[in-house]
């Protein structure tokens, strides 16, 4: 068995938990291997899908993946945020935390988007040093996903696998390597997706992400709301020849299909995983730390 990244566990091959489906997940326990929740979806809620959330982590691995933590912003981390998100990991019993490397708000205002920052020493910097303090609070290692993105800034300095390498090593954190997000984002800036995965550790992939996108002609927008395209399957071929098979996880966040749709679309992951000859043999989860 390959050594797991960062001592976290292989999880195997898992799927966004999405509200549509948690009854039917609560009731017939499907063979899946674990899920990722959406953390902004359960911290501070309670009721019916609270408790169901908390039965499926009895009989599955999860992982909590934000899109709040904004990382890259200028504004003071949220202690009261980053409190909600280690009491939620300690109830689920959490394998790992994730966000993404973007700012979602400034001045105490949140765009409910995932946006861009300028890729240079100054940046990177920041991004470091707010890292090791959100590991400090949480207790546990962070894993940072690379967005897709539309545009680049002249403030640039830094190619952004480049960006990514030195931010995982200098915060000792991991990468949730989003294979769509690369393979989006080389379209839309014209560079060369194969050398992007070439240039990031081995060591810190902790998790990749696949999921669908919408190409628009000029260019492609991260849309989570269909399939997985033949480039980004592709590319995921080259990924998991570079990193081992990692837990990989299927995201689709709109016109979601039914349950067997989506277990019929990851079993494209695993299937290629299994021609590659790799292990696919999940690594116990252990107790999540916090």
């Amino acid at each position: 068995m390959n050594p797991a990244p960062l001592g976290l566990p292989r999880l195997g091959f898992g799927l966004g938990l999405r509200a549509p489906h948690l009854a039917q997940v609560l009731r017939e326990r499907p063979p899946v291997d674990w899920f990722e929740v959406i953390s902004e979806n359960y911290i501070g809620t309670q009721g019916w899908r609270h408790h169901a959330l908390l039965q499926i982590a009895q009989h599955y691995p999860l992982v909590l993946h934000g899109v709040s933590l904004s990382i890259g912003s200028t504004d003071p981390l949220s202690t009261n945020y980053l409190a909600q998100l280690k009491h939620l990991a300690h109830e689920t019993n959490a394998a790992w935390i994730s966000d993404h490397l973007c700012w979602t708000g400034v001045a105490g205002q949140t765009t409910h988007d995932l946006l861009p920052l300028p890729l240079n020493e100054e940046t990177l910097a920041h991004v470091v040093q707010r890292i090791r303090v959100v590991q400090e609070v949480l207790q546990r290692p962070l894993v940072i996903e690379n967005p897709s993105s539309y545009a680049r800034f002249t403030a640039d300095t830094l190619p952004e696998w480049t960006f990514l390498a030195e931010m995982a090593n200098q915060a000792d954190c991991g990468l949730l390597l989003d294979v769509n997000n690369v393979y989006v984002s080389s379209v839309n800036h014209g560079f060369d997706a194969v050398t992007y995965l070439n240039a990031l550790p081995a060591h810190r992939v902790v998790q990749m992400h696949l999921a669908g996108h919408q190409h628009c002609g000029t260019h492609i927008v991260d849309t989570h709301d269909a399939p997985v395209s033949d480039p980004v399957w592709q590319l995921y071929r080259h990924a998991v020849q570079r990193f081992g098979a990692v837990s990989t996880l299927l995201e689709w966040d709109d016109k979601i299909p039914t349950f067997a749709q989506l277990q019929a679309e990851l079993g494209k992951a695993r299937t290629l995983v299994e021609n590659l000859s790799l292990d696919l043999s999940p690594s116990p989860p252990g107790r999540g730390q916090g």
